[in-house]
């Protein structure tokens, strides 16, 4: 059973960073971002690991974990959203308190991720996979951006549509933020291996492929358990993103977690656009996704609006989703069933 928390206006934005903090030359950009999340009706609390960072991470494990894990408890916390990803996210999974886990939303991506897999997978308490923190300083929010409030602000029961964007950042331009922060210029078209129109349903589970890949195996990648304990063996649709890894890294990563049972009963595979993807050898990102909808004869999707080219959607850990596609354009519904 998916336990699904609710996001309402005036709640209080606890910022934590269990994997990077922000650095002291950029303090400025967690600052406005803190300012704007105010001006939009949120309170913020901005505890001492999101201000620092040293040896690719913002504190040692156990400070970063105690903080979270104290956040968590704090009933004056609605919810949570790291200053941004990072590295070593993976250092505190074995000290968070899984058992005591309330139902507050957890919002983020890249390393975030694999922290969002493991407390649903672990809880079966929803987590969102979308923007973070820093990315909402700007005056404004695009369209897809702004769509995290309406995604976590619906109820069990309820279900929420997300389209995909009209454009995407084909690059960041840090020292030049727009009005979106993002600098959106590219048409979007999401693409696929089968033949249009694509319809596909099941139940959301994902993550930035570079870091969730680690847990396979663990007590916090347990994916067959999560099925057959919380969701009644209902089919999985995977939303994944990859940050740095090349054509044939990410295919060693695909290939770990068909082998490890992650794509077992499994209704389609997403992918978000990447800038990584580098070709090896003429080996290129879409061979993989052929040869993986060859063997597992689902649908792959591929780049979606999800990971480290924004915008992207809001995609609910555990929530049951329906994908629409055709002629390059999508829709997303997601149902908080239980």
């Amino acid at each position: 059973m998916i336990t699904y928390p609710v996001l309402k206006k005036g709640s209080t934005i606890g910022v934590t960073a269990p994997s990077s903090g922000v650095p002291a030359e950029l303090h400025e950009l967690l600052t406005l971002a803190c300012k704007r999340a105010e001006e939009r009706g949120y309170s913020t609390v901005c505890k001492d690991t999101a201000w620092t960072q040293q040896k690719a991470r913002s504190a040692d494990a156990a400070i970063r974990a105690a903080e979270f894990n104290a956040m968590l408890r704090d009933e004056n916390i609605d919810l949570i959203i790291p200053p941004w990803g990072g590295e070593l996210l993976i250092e505190i999974l074995d000290q968070l308190d899984f058992e005591a886990f309330p139902a507050k939303w957890v919002l983020g991506y890249s390393d975030i991720s694999l922290l969002l897999l493991a407390i649903t997978l672990k809880t079966g308490v929803a987590t969102a996979h979308g923007t973070n923190l820093i990315d909402l300083r700007g005056e404004n929010m695009d369209a897809t951006t702004a769509q995290w409030e309406a995604v976590l602000s619906t109820k069990t029961g309820e279900q929420v549509v997300q389209e995909a964007s009209e454009y995407y950042q084909a690059e960041w331009q840090h020292d030049n933020p727009s009005p979106y922060v993002f600098h959106l210029t590219e048409p979007t078209r999401w693409k696929t291996t089968e033949s249009e129109p694509v319809h596909i349903t099941g139940r959301l589970l994902g993550g930035c492929i570079d870091t969730i890949r680690h847990v396979i195996g663990t007590p916090y990648g347990d994916v067959a358990r999560f099925q057959q304990t919380m969701i009644q063996n209902e089919q999985l649709l995977w939303y994944l993103e990859n940050c740095e890894l090349s054509a044939a890294d990410l295919r060693r990563s695909l290939v770990q977690m068909k082998l490890a049972g992650w794509f077992a009963h499994c209704a389609g595979i997403m992918f978000g656009r990447s800038a990584a993807n580098h070709a090896v050898q003429g080996y290129t990102a879409e061979d993989v996704y052929q040869e993986l909808a060859d063997e597992l004869r689902i649908p792959i999707l591929y780049d979606i609006d999800c990971g480290h080219m924004p915008p992207q959607m809001t995609f609910v850990n555990g929530a049951r989703a329906t994908v629409d596609m055709a002629e390059g354009r999508a829709k997303v519904t997601q149902h908080f069933c239980p």
